[in-house]
Protein backbone atom coordinates (compact mmCIF):
# COMPACT_ATOMS: atom_id res chain seq x y z
CA UNK A 1 0.00 0.00 0.00
CA UNK A 2 1.26 3.50 -0.90
CA UNK A 3 1.19 5.85 2.11
CA UNK A 4 0.66 9.61 1.90
CA UNK A 5 3.29 12.10 3.11
CA UNK A 6 1.51 12.96 6.36
CA UNK A 7 1.22 9.30 7.35
CA UNK A 8 4.85 8.65 6.42
CA UNK A 9 6.02 11.59 8.54
CA UNK A 10 3.97 10.54 11.57
CA UNK A 11 5.16 6.93 11.27
CA UNK A 12 8.75 8.16 11.20
CA UNK A 13 8.17 9.91 14.54
CA UNK A 14 6.45 7.02 16.35
CA UNK A 15 8.34 4.02 14.99
CA UNK A 16 12.04 4.31 15.73
CA UNK A 17 12.98 1.19 13.77
CA UNK A 18 11.11 2.36 10.69
CA UNK A 19 7.70 1.01 9.71
CA UNK A 20 7.80 -1.46 6.83
CA UNK A 21 5.04 -3.48 5.26
CA UNK A 22 6.77 -6.79 5.82
CA UNK A 23 6.75 -9.48 8.47
CA UNK A 24 4.07 -9.12 11.15
CA UNK A 25 2.50 -5.65 11.07
CA UNK A 26 -0.78 -3.78 11.27
CA UNK A 27 -1.32 -0.11 10.38
CA UNK A 28 -4.48 1.56 11.65
CA UNK A 29 -5.36 4.88 10.03
CA UNK A 30 -8.38 7.01 10.97
CA UNK A 31 -10.19 4.11 12.60
CA UNK A 32 -9.53 1.51 9.89
CA UNK A 33 -6.88 -1.21 9.58
CA UNK A 34 -5.53 -0.21 6.16
CA UNK A 35 -2.90 -2.93 5.81
CA UNK A 36 -1.49 -5.85 7.75
CA UNK A 37 0.68 -8.91 7.39
CA UNK A 38 1.56 -12.13 9.22
CA UNK A 39 4.84 -13.94 9.71
CA UNK A 40 5.60 -17.60 10.33
CA UNK A 41 5.27 -17.26 14.10
CA UNK A 42 3.06 -14.17 14.53
CA UNK A 43 -0.56 -14.03 13.34
CA UNK A 44 -2.78 -10.93 13.45
CA UNK A 45 -6.55 -11.31 13.33
CA UNK A 46 -9.29 -8.67 13.24
CA UNK A 47 -11.74 -8.77 16.15
CA UNK A 48 -15.29 -9.69 15.26
CA UNK A 49 -17.13 -8.09 18.20
CA UNK A 50 -15.39 -4.69 18.41
CA UNK A 51 -12.69 -2.53 16.86
CA UNK A 52 -9.19 -3.93 17.19
CA UNK A 53 -6.98 -6.93 16.59
CA UNK A 54 -5.77 -10.09 18.31
CA UNK A 55 -2.04 -10.77 17.98
CA UNK A 56 -0.96 -14.40 18.46
CA UNK A 57 2.75 -14.90 19.15
CA UNK A 58 3.80 -18.54 19.27
CA UNK A 59 6.47 -20.20 21.41
CA UNK A 60 9.00 -20.38 18.55
CA UNK A 61 9.14 -16.61 18.08
CA UNK A 62 12.76 -15.60 18.68
CA UNK A 63 13.63 -11.88 18.56
CA UNK A 64 11.05 -10.96 15.92
CA UNK A 65 9.67 -7.39 15.82
CA UNK A 66 5.94 -6.69 15.40
CA UNK A 67 4.83 -3.21 14.27
CA UNK A 68 1.30 -2.00 15.13
CA UNK A 69 1.21 1.82 14.74
CA UNK A 70 -1.87 4.07 14.69
CA UNK A 71 -2.22 7.33 12.76
CA UNK A 72 -5.12 9.78 13.16
CA UNK A 73 -5.24 12.63 10.64
CA UNK A 74 -8.99 13.40 10.56
CA UNK A 75 -9.99 16.38 12.71
CA UNK A 76 -13.03 15.72 14.92
CA UNK A 77 -12.43 11.97 15.08
CA UNK A 78 -12.47 9.78 18.21
CA UNK A 79 -10.83 6.42 17.58
CA UNK A 80 -11.21 3.64 20.16
CA UNK A 81 -9.39 0.35 19.58
CA UNK A 82 -8.91 -2.86 21.60
CA UNK A 83 -5.76 -4.90 20.96
CA UNK A 84 -5.02 -8.20 22.72
CA UNK A 85 -1.62 -9.90 22.70
CA UNK A 86 -1.44 -13.66 23.35
CA UNK A 87 2.18 -14.61 23.97
CA UNK A 88 3.00 -18.28 24.41
CA UNK A 89 5.49 -19.82 26.86
CA UNK A 90 9.11 -19.19 25.91
CA UNK A 91 8.47 -16.62 23.17
CA UNK A 92 10.93 -13.75 22.64
CA UNK A 93 9.37 -10.77 20.86
CA UNK A 94 9.68 -7.01 20.33
CA UNK A 95 6.47 -5.02 19.87
CA UNK A 96 6.53 -1.45 18.55
CA UNK A 97 3.25 0.41 18.94
CA UNK A 98 2.45 4.09 19.36
CA UNK A 99 0.07 6.67 17.98
CA UNK A 100 0.56 9.89 16.11
CA UNK A 101 -2.11 12.55 15.58
CA UNK A 102 -1.99 15.13 12.80
CA UNK A 103 -4.76 17.67 13.40
CA UNK A 104 -5.18 20.48 10.90
CA UNK A 105 -8.77 21.34 11.84
CA UNK A 106 -10.67 23.14 14.58
CA UNK A 107 -12.16 20.02 16.21
CA UNK A 108 -10.44 17.69 18.66
CA UNK A 109 -8.81 14.49 17.43
CA UNK A 110 -8.58 11.65 19.95
CA UNK A 111 -7.28 8.10 20.16
CA UNK A 112 -7.98 5.67 23.01
CA UNK A 113 -5.93 2.51 22.71
CA UNK A 114 -6.75 -0.34 25.10
CA UNK A 115 -3.98 -2.95 25.04
CA UNK A 116 -4.05 -6.21 27.01
CA UNK A 117 -1.07 -8.55 27.27
CA UNK A 118 -1.52 -12.24 28.17
CA UNK A 119 2.05 -13.47 28.70
CA UNK A 120 2.87 -17.11 29.38
CA UNK A 121 5.83 -18.58 31.26
CA UNK A 122 9.53 -17.97 30.49
CA UNK A 123 8.76 -15.37 27.82
CA UNK A 124 10.73 -12.21 26.98
CA UNK A 125 8.71 -9.23 25.76
CA UNK A 126 9.92 -5.75 24.90
CA UNK A 127 7.11 -3.24 24.30
CA UNK A 128 7.76 0.24 22.93
CA UNK A 129 5.04 2.90 22.69
CA UNK A 130 5.59 6.44 21.39
CA UNK A 131 3.00 9.22 21.29
CA UNK A 132 3.28 12.27 19.06
CA UNK A 133 1.13 15.18 17.92
CA UNK A 134 1.40 17.77 15.17
CA UNK A 135 -0.70 19.92 12.84
CA UNK A 136 -1.51 23.59 12.44
CA UNK A 137 -5.17 23.27 13.49
CA UNK A 138 -6.68 24.68 16.66
CA UNK A 139 -8.31 21.38 17.64
CA UNK A 140 -6.70 19.42 20.47
CA UNK A 141 -4.65 16.24 20.06
CA UNK A 142 -5.75 13.79 22.78
CA UNK A 143 -4.31 10.37 23.64
CA UNK A 144 -5.67 8.16 26.43
CA UNK A 145 -3.89 4.77 26.50
CA UNK A 146 -4.98 1.91 28.76
CA UNK A 147 -2.55 -0.99 29.21
CA UNK A 148 -3.30 -4.19 31.15
CA UNK A 149 -0.41 -6.65 31.50
CA UNK A 150 -0.38 -10.16 32.96
CA UNK A 151 3.22 -11.40 33.30
CA UNK A 152 3.55 -15.17 33.67
CA UNK A 153 6.05 -17.11 35.77
CA UNK A 154 9.73 -16.31 35.12
CA UNK A 155 8.83 -14.02 32.22
CA UNK A 156 10.51 -10.67 31.53
CA UNK A 157 8.52 -7.63 30.39
CA UNK A 158 10.18 -4.36 29.40
CA UNK A 159 8.01 -1.35 28.62
CA UNK A 160 9.34 1.93 27.18
CA UNK A 161 6.87 4.80 26.75
CA UNK A 162 7.76 8.16 25.22
CA UNK A 163 5.77 11.36 24.71
CA UNK A 164 7.87 14.40 23.91
CA UNK A 165 5.93 16.60 21.53
CA UNK A 166 2.56 17.90 20.43
CA UNK A 167 0.05 16.04 22.64
CA UNK A 168 -2.36 18.48 24.31
CA UNK A 169 -3.95 16.05 26.76
CA UNK A 170 -3.15 12.52 27.86
CA UNK A 171 -4.29 10.21 30.62
CA UNK A 172 -2.40 6.92 30.86
CA UNK A 173 -3.77 4.01 32.90
CA UNK A 174 -1.47 1.01 33.38
CA UNK A 175 -2.22 -2.11 35.46
CA UNK A 176 0.35 -4.90 35.77
CA UNK A 177 0.08 -8.24 37.58
CA UNK A 178 3.24 -10.32 38.10
CA UNK A 179 3.56 -14.03 38.83
CA UNK A 180 6.43 -15.87 40.56
CA UNK A 181 9.94 -15.10 39.31
CA UNK A 182 8.79 -12.55 36.77
CA UNK A 183 10.70 -9.31 36.12
CA UNK A 184 9.40 -5.92 35.03
CA UNK A 185 11.15 -2.76 33.85
CA UNK A 186 9.13 0.34 32.95
CA UNK A 187 10.74 3.51 31.63
CA UNK A 188 8.49 6.51 31.04
CA UNK A 189 9.70 9.71 29.33
CA UNK A 190 7.48 12.75 28.97
CA UNK A 191 7.74 16.41 27.98
CA UNK A 192 4.88 18.93 28.07
CA UNK A 193 4.69 22.59 27.13
CA UNK A 194 2.22 25.49 26.78
CA UNK A 195 -1.03 24.42 28.52
CA UNK A 196 -0.73 20.71 27.92
CA UNK A 197 -1.84 18.25 30.60
CA UNK A 198 -0.54 14.75 31.30
CA UNK A 199 -1.62 12.17 33.88
CA UNK A 200 0.02 8.78 34.38
CA UNK A 201 -1.46 6.26 36.81
CA UNK A 202 0.31 2.94 37.21
CA UNK A 203 -0.42 -0.04 39.48
CA UNK A 204 1.99 -2.96 39.74
CA UNK A 205 0.89 -6.00 41.77
CA UNK A 206 3.68 -8.45 42.62
CA UNK A 207 1.60 -11.56 43.20
CA UNK A 208 4.30 -14.23 43.03
CA UNK A 209 7.40 -15.04 45.09
CA UNK A 210 10.63 -13.67 43.64
CA UNK A 211 8.97 -11.16 41.32
CA UNK A 212 10.74 -7.82 40.87
CA UNK A 213 9.87 -4.46 39.34
CA UNK A 214 11.73 -1.28 38.44
CA UNK A 215 9.73 1.80 37.44
CA UNK A 216 11.54 4.90 36.19
CA UNK A 217 9.79 8.11 35.22
CA UNK A 218 11.58 11.14 33.74
CA UNK A 219 9.73 14.27 32.70
CA UNK A 220 10.15 17.91 31.71
CA UNK A 221 7.32 20.42 32.23
CA UNK A 222 7.45 23.78 30.43
CA UNK A 223 5.12 26.76 30.02
CA UNK A 224 1.88 26.38 31.98
CA UNK A 225 1.65 22.63 31.52
CA UNK A 226 0.52 20.29 34.29
CA UNK A 227 1.83 16.79 35.00
CA UNK A 228 0.68 14.20 37.53
CA UNK A 229 2.42 10.88 38.19
CA UNK A 230 0.99 8.21 40.51
CA UNK A 231 2.92 4.92 40.36
CA UNK A 232 1.93 2.22 42.88
CA UNK A 233 3.89 -0.90 43.78
CA UNK A 234 1.97 -3.54 45.76
CA UNK A 235 3.97 -6.42 47.20
CA UNK A 236 1.86 -9.41 48.22
CA UNK A 237 4.76 -11.89 48.46
CA UNK A 238 8.53 -12.02 48.87
CA UNK A 239 9.41 -9.53 46.15
CA UNK A 240 11.47 -6.45 45.24
CA UNK A 241 10.43 -3.12 43.69
CA UNK A 242 11.99 0.28 43.09
CA UNK A 243 10.13 3.41 41.94
CA UNK A 244 12.06 6.49 40.79
CA UNK A 245 10.41 9.72 39.57
CA UNK A 246 12.59 12.64 38.40
CA UNK A 247 11.20 15.85 36.90
CA UNK A 248 12.53 19.16 35.62
CA UNK A 249 10.09 22.05 36.09
CA UNK A 250 10.32 25.30 34.09
CA UNK A 251 8.38 28.56 33.67
CA UNK A 252 4.92 28.35 35.30
CA UNK A 253 4.45 24.60 35.02
CA UNK A 254 3.14 22.28 37.74
CA UNK A 255 4.36 18.77 38.53
CA UNK A 256 2.82 16.37 41.03
CA UNK A 257 4.69 13.16 41.82
CA UNK A 258 2.94 10.65 44.09
CA UNK A 259 4.93 7.40 44.31
CA UNK A 260 3.10 4.88 46.50
CA UNK A 261 4.43 1.67 48.01
CA UNK A 262 2.23 -0.96 49.63
CA UNK A 263 3.82 -3.96 51.36
CA UNK A 264 1.47 -6.80 52.27
CA UNK A 265 4.10 -9.38 53.10
CA UNK A 266 6.94 -9.29 55.64
CA UNK A 267 9.42 -10.21 52.87
CA UNK A 268 8.30 -7.51 50.42
CA UNK A 269 11.12 -5.01 49.84
CA UNK A 270 9.88 -1.84 48.12
CA UNK A 271 11.68 1.49 47.71
CA UNK A 272 10.56 4.80 46.23
CA UNK A 273 12.21 8.14 45.52
CA UNK A 274 11.06 11.30 43.80
CA UNK A 275 12.73 14.59 42.86
CA UNK A 276 11.42 17.75 41.19
CA UNK A 277 13.67 20.71 40.45
CA UNK A 278 14.78 23.35 38.00
CA UNK A 279 17.67 23.10 35.56
CA UNK A 280 21.00 23.41 37.33
CA UNK A 281 22.35 26.94 36.78
CA UNK A 282 25.95 25.70 36.93
CA UNK A 283 25.28 23.29 34.07
CA UNK A 284 23.76 26.12 32.02
CA UNK A 285 26.75 28.36 32.67
CA UNK A 286 29.22 25.65 31.72
CA UNK A 287 27.49 24.97 28.41
CA UNK A 288 27.27 28.69 27.66
CA UNK A 289 31.04 28.95 28.05
CA UNK A 290 31.26 26.53 25.11
CA UNK A 291 29.43 29.04 22.91
CA UNK A 292 25.80 27.93 23.35
CA UNK A 293 23.08 30.45 24.10
CA UNK A 294 20.70 29.84 27.03
CA UNK A 295 18.00 28.17 24.89
CA UNK A 296 20.52 25.87 23.21
CA UNK A 297 22.06 24.97 26.57
CA UNK A 298 18.63 24.15 28.02
CA UNK A 299 17.94 21.93 25.02
CA UNK A 300 21.14 19.93 25.55
CA UNK A 301 20.41 19.43 29.25
CA UNK A 302 16.82 18.34 28.60
CA UNK A 303 17.79 15.94 25.84
CA UNK A 304 20.42 14.26 28.04
CA UNK A 305 18.00 14.14 30.99
CA UNK A 306 15.28 12.39 28.96
CA UNK A 307 17.77 9.98 27.39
Amino acid sequence: MILDKITEKVLHMIDGEGFKQEGAFNLRENGIAVCHGDSEHVKIRKKEDKQGIDIYIDKNTNGETVHIPVVVSASGMTDVVYNDFYIEDGANVNIIAGCGIHNSGCNDARHDGIHTFHIGKDAIVHYEEKHYGEGEGTGARILNPVTDIYVGENSVFTMDTVQIEGVDSTKRETDITMEAGSRLTVTEKLMTHDRQEAVSNMKVIMDGDGSSAQIISRSVAKGESIQTFHPRAIGKTACHAHIQCDSIIMNDAQVRSIPEIDARNVDAQIIHEAAIGRINSEQLLKLETFGLNEEEAEGVIIENFLN
